[in-house]
């Protein structure tokens, strides 16, 4: 995954850019990155961020930046922002995506220009931020460019792109992630998050439709290009990525977990003495959940975070799971004896999710009941890189499917598994919950969730459970 943070404004906008483009570090751990444009040349740098916080790395070098626009980004794959120069001019770009049809454009790109190259600085792959510069780079205008990078692309892409005029921000033409104006006196932002705004001093000014294309100078917010009248924003923004203080679509993000952990407790009727929360995402809906069902919330374990990072980013499934096991501390006094129930905010792998239980099991507890946020995640995301599984069959869903089948099943008959109505759905939370330990198992159904949502059904991505384009 990843997210990045604009600003335009009269005055120097160091600070802005350093501390708004920290507060999306949640959405990834590898590489950190800012461009100022100075007013002759741009300032820029890219650090590595596995190990050490966005905010370390370039607190020694924020001395030498200068300038009255610039971009930031948090990626989990790219090292960006990238400056570019070109016919259209000097420019800096980041994006925020997943290019499904990379080799393909790749491969136009060669037929259309032979002497065209990529830098593979990116563990020997092409790095899909230069490959959308190439893309706009084609074309007589950034408009045009990047308007062509909607049209070819498959998967999502959104843009920021830093001129010395600037900064366009183009969203993804389905509006998967969002792109968000703020403004201050002085000065206007942009950013995947809302909450950078409030500490910075902006207040929420524009939310871009999708694949809507605007440019942000010091003195306001220019359309480009008109929104589109499709959009699939992700679910999972609000259900497990989207920070608990940003707002997307006029709902904000703890908000709707209040309401769907209250939904879920409304079709529940288990005997417990605890409700509680996988950290941190898990916490909102397990709020809702006490809430409704006036069962006690309480906090059982608790995350060590000073020096452990979010257990769903590194590539190794052991190293995830270490980081998971060793982050979790729990407490015994609040456990011994106790019938617990969590709320995590999905179940992916499923196999951080055994250890945590298996934990709460050394430490006495009688039972332990967990209710999932979201539907059973049957198919891998086409879309996002907000989870680094390689293959659906790493799925929990699936690998139950597979035991029941004793074979991967064709497409059509996954159908069945996504529906809570039939017997095949009830097989599988069973497989699951014995595989994972679980006292029992309940997923939140898909209805309910996008109710808790509570915008249009048929502007949300709900491919990850349904299958649905």
């Amino acid at each position: 995954m990843g997210g990045f943070f604009g600003v335009a404004s009269k005055e120097d906008c160091v600070m802005d850019v350093y501390f708004g483009t920290d507060y999306h570090s949640h959405l990834g751990t590898s590489r950190g990155g800012m461009a100022i444009w100075g007013g002759g040349s741009f300032n820029r740098s890219i650090h590595n961020i596995e190990n050490t916080q966005f905010r370390a790395k370039f607190e020694s070098q924020l001395m030498r930046f200068k300038g009255s626009m610039g971009i930031g980004c948090i990626s989990d794959t790219d090292p960006q922002p990238l400056t570019v120069r070109s016919h259209l001019g000097h420019y800096a770009i980041s994006t925020v995506g997943k290019i499904n049809n990379l080799d393909e454009i790749t491969e136009n790109a060669f037929n259309k220009q032979r002497n065209i190259h990529f830098l593979e600085t990116n563990r020997g792959a092409i790095n899909t931020t230069e490959l959308v510069s190439v893309i706009i780079d084609h074309e007589a205008t950034f408009r045009e460019g990047l308007l062509k990078v909607q049209e070819l692309i498959q998967g999502s892409c959104s843009i920021m792109l830093l001129t010395p005029e600037g900064i366009y921000a183009s969203r993804d033409k389905l509006g998967r992630t969002p792109l968000i104006v703020g403004r201050k006196e002085g000065a206007f932002c942009v950013s995947f998050e809302s909450c950078t705004f409030v500490n910075l001093g902006y207040a929420f000014d524009y939310e871009l439709g999708p694949g809507e294309i605007v440019l942000l100078t010091p003195d306001g917010v220019q359309q480009v290009s008109p929104p589109r009248d499709k959009m699939r924003i992700c679910a999972f923004l609000w259900v497990y990525y989207g920070y608990p203080s940003s707002t997307y679509e006029g709902m904000n993000v703890e908000v709707m977990r209040y309401r769907n952990g209250a939904a879920i407790a409304r079709n529940d009727d288990v005997e417990i003495d605890m409700v509680a929360g996988v950290p941190d995402s898990g916490l909102g809906h397990a709020i809702g959940y006490s809430n409704q069902s006036m069962v006690p919330y309480g906090r059982p374990f608790v995350k060590y975070t000073p020096t452990w990072s979010r257990s769903f980013m590194p590539q190794d499934q052991d190293i995830r799971n270490l980081v998971a096991r060793m982050k979790l501390m729990p407490i015994p006094e609040l456990v011994s004896g106790k019938r617990l129930l969590f709320c995590d905010d999905s179940i992916v792998r499923g196999t951080q999710l055994r250890e945590t239980v298996d934990l709460l099991y050394s430490c006495d507890a009688r039972e332990v009941h967990i209710r999932s946020a979201c539907p059973p995640i049957v198919f891998g995301c086409k879309y996002l890189n907000f989870s680094t599984s390689r293959s659906e069959l790493d799925l929990a869903a699936r690998q139950a499917i597979i035991e029941l089948e004793g074979k991967e099943p064709e497409a059509e008959n996954l159908q069945a598994y996504c529906d809570p109505a039939t017997d095949r759905y009830s097989c599988m939370l069973e497989c699951i919950s014995k595989r994972l330990n679980f006292s029992t198992l309940k997923y939140q159904n898909i209805h309910d969730m996008l109710d808790a949502i509570g915008i249009d059904a048929d502007k949300i991505c709900t491919y990850c459970w349904n299958g649905k384009e």
